[in-house]
């Protein structure tokens, strides 16, 4: 009787240690998992450390193309670069966006080249140092086009005195521009009757005969004119040559351009005018890698910035900082240090 109890107890005991061992194995293998899962996760949130997940990108007006632009690269972003998804909004454009960005209202925006750096400077239409955000590529020339009617008697910018005339969106950069041309010939807005307009607007009034003229500053073809061409005679009024030289010497962001019959429908005359660089800016607060990944998708699906308009053909690697008017962001600067 006390063998068999000997025996019932031996195996009881090696029951018990088999049992411990695979729970003691067990328990460090789960162990080791854990450790390495947790590795992993830190490698993970390491990469994306105090990125912005919902990104706002600023445009412009809906009938131009800072518009149509800046919904493609939003919807790039928000397919290609992982955990963040982006918005593409319409604004009152480049000096607004340039606000906006720097009061943290918005992640990426589309400015013309000249209002960046004026926003640095704190001149010009900006009253104070206008900063907070830097370069992440440029893309096009932005055409500022006189727009009147073929049967207008605008010939000049001289006959604009007197007429109603839509100057652009307030605080936009075709204000800037409008100002900077009218002032090249002794123009202010006591000579003319100025109207704030976007593009979509002024080419309705236009059309419907409740002004005169439309400063419109965007990459040609431009959408609002070549609605306004389809169903009416067009005229772009010319800036003669030695008001060009000297609005250039002035403002040497500005570069001289032709437009020719082909430009647009019922558009059968040339035009000379001049034109500053579209860019796209980005707030300081985006951390570098975050930034870089975000160039990279854009530039990697060039091919929807082609889709979205014309002008986005005009994006290449090799012209991406052509223009560009201020320092651009460690982000992007990586990216194209790569290149």
């Amino acid at each position: 009787m006390k063998k068999i109890s000997l025996f019932i107890m031996l195996c009881i005991l090696g029951i018990f240690l088999v049992a411990c061992g695979n729970t003691s194995e067990e328990g460090t293998d789960e162990k080791e998992k854990q450790e390495k899962t947790t590795e992993g996760d830190t490698t993970e949130e390491s990469n994306t450390d105090g990125w912005v997940e919902n990104i706002t990108v600023l445009t412009g007006s809906e009938a131009g193309v800072y518009f149509p632009l800046g919904v493609a690269m939003a919807e790039i972003i928000s397919e290609h670069v992982d955990g963040v998804t982006a918005t593409g909004i319409s604004s009152g454009a480049s000096v607004v966006n340039a606000n906006e960005l720097s009061d943290g209202q918005a992640e990426f925006a589309l400015v013309q080249n000249d209002i960046a750096f004026y926003a640095h400077e704190g001149s010009q239409m900006f009253e104070e140092v206008v900063d907070g955000f830097s370069g992440a590529f440029t893309i096009y020339p932005e055409t500022i086009q006189i727009v009147t009617l073929a049967d207008s008697s605008i010939e000049t910018v001289k006959d604009l005195v007197g007429k109603r005339v839509a100057v652009g969106d307030v605080g936009s950069g075709t204000e800037a521009n409008a100002n900077q041309i009218l002032a090249a010939h002794d123009i202010t807005y006591d000579d003319i009757n100025e109207e704030w307009m976007d593009f979509g607007d002024a080419s309705t009034n236009l059309q419907d005969g409740n002004i005169d003229a439309a400063f419109v500053t965007a990459g040609t073809p431009t959408g609002s004119i070549q609605e306004l061409a389809a169903s009416a005679d067009i005229k772009i009024v010319s800036i003669n040559e030695d008001k060009i030289d000297q609005i250039i010497d002035e403002y040497p962001y500005y570069t001289k351009v032709e437009l020719d019959e082909n430009t647009y429908e019922n558009f059968d005359a040339t035009a000379t005018t001049i034109a500053p660089q579209s860019m796209l800016i980005v707030s300081d607060e985006l951390p570098e890698d975050q930034v870089y990944e975000i160039v990279k998708a854009i530039f990697d699906n060039i091919g929807a910035m082609e889709n979205a308009h014309e002008r986005g053909k005009d994006l290449t690697i090799d012209t991406a900082q052509e223009g560009m008017s201020i320092d651009l962001h460690p982000g992007a600067q990586r990216f194209f240090d790569e290149q």
